[in-house]
């Protein structure tokens, strides 16, 4: 694998292959300049229907940045359900392990965006609470291609870790993303390459808040006591946080417009895991992701805000992959 020094891209002899398990949901995104009190009801400016759900949005960022895409997931048996495969497939991603959960709704997230951007979100999982390690181990073939698998908690934390020990058994790389974050069995998550949560994750999984690079340290070390194997938290505006046994390392954020940070996590991850797998190193794959991440939130929409490797690489020349 060549690089490109001047334009800080990368040459890439063949695309890498990464595997989602995880979820897949609607989401229904209302624009409103307040939130109602109990009992109020406002008008909204602005309502935004798209695919979504954070093991689906990663799927499709990976795919955008140039991967070949296999997800496993479950829909509901309701008018959702076909339309997410078919967008899983029009978008190019392997959705022969998708399958329809019979008198299950379809995941849902209604999502409350404020005039600066931050979102409010409530997610009603549906049939992705029936993804079982069974599903897990029926796409074995899938899965084993994969150069990275990724994961989320909005699938049963027994199919998260059933598939952590998966991929570390047949020497594939993991990475799990808490979100919703939840109490974890750490040793379960341990053996998971990478551990992504932001701030708010980390500090429901830990009790430690994160309102400055030292207390992401503090977080980090707690953490790493705890077996995980290396961690990235994922700071929003002020970019991300590295850590593992030999060192920690800040990544500051690019600066932009932003309307929507909707995604913005999922789309850090599907590219992250991309720049990985195409065989940069974190030091190189972390700023990538962190721009990846930054341009999502100048669009309105999860999937749908996400650029293609094209635009992403005319932005980091832009750039010249600094802040």
């Amino acid at each position: 694998m060549k690089r490109c020094a001047a334009a800080g891209s990368v040459e890439r002899a063949k695309p890498s292959f990464i595997a989602v398990v995880g979820s897949a949901n609607v989401d229904l995104t209302t624009f409103n300049d307040v939130f109602p009190r109990p009992g109020e009801t406002i008008f909204g400016k602005k309502f935004d229907l798209g695919f979504g759900g954070k093991g689906a949005n990663q799927a499709v960022a990976a795919r955008l940045c140039g991967a070949n895409v296999g997800m496993v997931a479950k829909v509901g048996s309701d008018l959702f359900g076909p339309a997410t495969i078919r967008n899983f497939e029009s978008q190019g991603i392997d959705a022969r392990h998708v399958h329809i959960a019979e008198g299950v709704s379809s995941g849902v997230a209604p999502i409350f965006v404020d005039p600066s951007g931050q979102n409010r979100i409530v997610v009603v999982k549906g049939a992705n609470d029936t993804l079982s390690p069974e599903d897990v181990d029926a796409a074995a073939p899938l899965l084993l291609k994969a150069d990275t698998i990724i994961m989320q908690f909005e699938i049963p934390l027994r199919t998260v870790y059933h598939t952590v020990k998966f991929a570390k058994a047949n020497g594939i790389r993991s990475i799990v993303n808490p979100a919703p974050a939840q109490p974890v069995d750490y040793k379960e998550v341990g053996a998971a390459d990478y551990f992504i949560p932001n701030e708010s994750e980390v500090e429901a999984i830990t009790g430690m808040s994160v309102h400055s690079i030292d207390d992401a340290r503090k977080c980090a070390q707690f953490l790493l006591r705890q077996g995980m194997r290396r961690l990235v938290i994922t700071l929003g505006a002020h970019g991300s946080f590295a850590a593992g046994p030999e060192r920690m390392e800040i990544f500051p954020a690019f600066q932009v417009q932003a309307v929507d940070t909707t995604g913005a996590g999922d789309a850090f991850i599907g590219s992250f895991a991309v720049f990985l797998s195409e065989g940069l190193s974190e030091e190189e794959a972390l700023p990538r992701a962190n721009l990846y991440a930054a341009l999502s939130t100048t669009k309105v929409g999860t999937q749908k805000s996400f650029c293609n490797r094209a635009e992403f690489e005319k932005e980091w020349r832009n750039r010249g992959g600094h802040r």
